[in-house]
C-alpha cells in the first residue's frame, strides 16, 4: 500500500511565538488546529508524519543572515504550545519522525527522503512556515527526491507578503497540488 506523509516544518516557538526572533505570530498560531486535525488523521489513516524542525548550533553561520533562532536543546526549539502538546502524546508512534534539519530544505542532507521511501511513502503534505522560505525549499527538496508534493493552504504561514507567489510558483515549478 502507497502511503503518504505529512511534514510539519518549522512550527518552533522561535517561529510562532509571540516573542520568538524569527516570529510568523498570530498567522503561524491561526494553522495549529488544522495541522493538529491532519496529524491525527495522517496517523489514524495508517500515514507518517515528520516534525521538520531548524536545528542550529550557537555558532551557526546561518546566524549572519537571520538573528539566532532554534539553537538545539533551547526552549526556541520546541513545537509550538498545543502542537508541542499533539507531538508529546503521540511522539512513540512508530509512524512519528522527528527529523531536524540545518538547512532550509528538510531533505538536504537529512536521510528523510530515504526514511520515507524505506516506509513506503510516494506523496508528500507540507504545512508549517514559512512558506516563501523554508516550506517552498521543501517542496523542492521533496520534488528533487522524486516524491509528489501537495501544500495545504491553510497549513502555512509566512512573515512576508509572498505566500500566495509562492504557493503558485510550487504549483507551477512542482506540479505541487494546493489544497485550499
Amino acid at each position: 500500500m502507497v502511503k503518504e506523509a505529512l511534514l510539519i516544518v518549522d512550527m518552533s516557538n522561535d517561529f510562532v511565538a509571540d516573542d520568538g526572533p524569527l516570529t510568523v505570530g498570530k498567522p503561524a498560531q491561526d494553522i495549529i488546529p488544522y495541522i493538529k486535525v491532519l496529524a491525527t488523521k495522517f496517523l489514524t489513516d495508517g500515514n507518517v508524519v515528520v516534525v521538520s524542525m531548524d536545528a542550529h548550533q550557537p555558532n551557526d553561520p546561518h546566524f549572519e543572515l537571520w538573528p539566532p533562532h532554534n539553537v538545539v536543546d533551547t526552549a526556541g526549539q520546541q513545537l509550538y504550545g498545543d502542537l508541542n502538546v499533539w507531538y508529546q502524546e503521540n511522539k512513540d508512534h512508530e509512524n512519528v519522525i522527528y527529523s531536524p534539519k540545518t538547512n532550509y530544505n528538510a531533505f538536504f542532507q537529512t536521510g528523510l527522503a530515504e526514511t520515507l521511501r524505506d516506509a513506503g511513502v510516494e506523496k508528500v503534505h507540507i504545512v508549517g512556515v514559512t512558506t516563501d522560505i523554508c516550506d517552498f525549499l521543501t517542496v523542492a527538496g521533496a520534488d528533487a527526491e522524486g516524491f509528489k508534493t501537495v501544500v495545504h493552504q491553510r497549513g502555512v504561514a509566512t512573515f512576508t507578503d509572498l505566500g500566495e507567489t509562492m504557493l503558485n510558483h510550487m504549483k507551477r515549478c512542482f506540479h505541487t497540488e494546493i489544497i485550499e
